[in-house]
């Protein structure tokens, strides 16, 4: 029996690089759409200081409150389609962790 480990450590080293970059991109991502929805409702706080606008607090936050678990379900179906692999998991965990 011949065992290959050079094409098994070329895998998992793929998958554990792959994992990272996932990570790390999803979380930056994930940071963007936040502070988009936080500057969002800052500008509509400062309009309504303003006199400009009047907003109805409750609907604001429900719509933000909208927005923000729509993010959270597209980052958890992403997660939920990746490989399962364990240096793909282990990569994808340290990157998420870096972002």
């Amino acid at each position: 029996m011949d065992l290959n480990l050079m094409g098994i450590t070329g895998d998992v080293g793929v998958g554990a690089v792959v994992g990272f970059i996932i990570g790390y991109a999803l979380k930056k991502f994930m940071k963007i759409v936040m502070a988009l929805i936080g500057a969002y409702v800052l500008s509509l706080f400062w309009l309504q200081q303003k006199g400009v606008i009047t907003i109805n607090t409750d609907a604001l936050f429900n719509l933000t409150k909208q927005a923000a678990q729509t993010t959270l379900s597209l980052a958890d179906k992403a997660i939920g389609i990746l490989p399962g692999s364990t240096a793909f998991i282990a990569g994808f965990y340290l990157g998420f962790k870096k972002g």
